[in-house]
């Protein structure tokens, strides 16, 4: 099963169910269904979100939208995909070394981190942004699990996690800023639920910078070369953590952007994960160096 958010004119923010090249819209006041998080919480595990999903999509017998007329730029004018979850907490699992090294061997704890929060990640189309002191801002793709109650995975999509590299170097205590701040992460464009995907980690993920009018950068990696399995990030996360369902936990892909390439005001970042689609987002911000 595969569900999203969508804005609609006059009505504004809408679950929907994809079927097909169609999205059912699924929105229900009367049953507590304002949002996907709505969703996962009444359904609490994979089975009762998709039993959940289903039971609305044919009790509102509601005429489907067209899913690519909604992956299009944001505007108040035209509907359009939001997040596909408003993740209370997003958490991380470091990689390039930012965070030391992460040993794998079994029973050793990840070296995970606190991203942010709803109020600092974007949807499809919107602007992931470059801070303003920031010579060096590199994305990096990666798969995110949503937790459902108790922690357990329900869904994944994919997302897009931003540096601020040069911040992060010059000072180990200021890795938070380089890391943690308003557009510094993108998530989207849809949640693939796990009994759909099973086990994630035989999946291709693709990193690409657009700038102008062609790719300067394009690299995949394949999500089984992933040193740590989401559930089990996911279970560590939830030792002495307080846990709420839409929390979002994700893996760096591991595809490092050159210094050279980093990103400039203008560009646009396109993450695509098998089964899940393609995550585009135009970036914003900067020097006037890198307009």
């Amino acid at each position: 099963m595969r569900l999203v958010q969508f804005f609609l004119p006059g009505k504004g923010k809408r679950v929907g169910l994809i079927q097909g090249d169609g999205v059912l819209d699924i929105t229900s006041p009367e049953e507590g269904v304002h949002s996907t998080n709505d969703l996962v919480g009444q359904g609490q595990t994979v089975a009762g979100l998709v039993k959940r999903a289903t039971w609305l999509a044919k009790r509102l017998h509601r005429r489907a939208l067209d899913y690519r007329e909604l992956q299009r730029a944001p505007s108040r004018r035209v509907s359009h995909l939001l997040m596909p979850i408003d993740p209370p907490e997003i958490w991380g699992a470091a990689g390039r070394g930012e965070l030391g090294t992460d040993r794998t061997e079994p029973g050793a704890r990840p070296a995970l981190f606190f991203k942010g929060t709803v109020a600092r990640a974007v949807g499809p189309g919107a602007p992931v942004v470059i801070r303003y002191e920031s010579r060096l801002t590199v994305p990096e793709a990666g798969l995110a699990a949503v937790l459902g109650v108790e922690g357990t995975v329900v869904a994944f999509t994919a997302c897009n996690d931003l540096t601020a590299r040069d911040i992060a170097l010059a000072n180990p205590g200021f890795l938070s800023q380089a890391k943690v701040y308003r557009g510094s992460f993108a998530l989207g464009p849809c949640l693939v639920t796990q009994d759909e995907y099973g086990d994630p980690r035989p999946l291709q993920i693709r990193c690409s910078v657009v700038r102008r009018d062609g790719p300067i950068f394009s690299e995949a990696a394949a999500t089984v070369g992933l040193p740590r399995r989401l559930e089990e990030l996911a279970t560590w996360l939830s030792r002495e953590n307080p846990l709420l369902p839409g929390m979002v936990v994700f893996n760096a892909a591991g595809i490092e952007i050159p210094d050279p390439l980093a990103l400039r005001d203008a560009d646009r970042v396109e993450v695509e994960v098998q089964g899940v689609g393609r995550l585009s987002s135009p970036v914003r911000g900067g020097n006037a160096h890198s307009r």
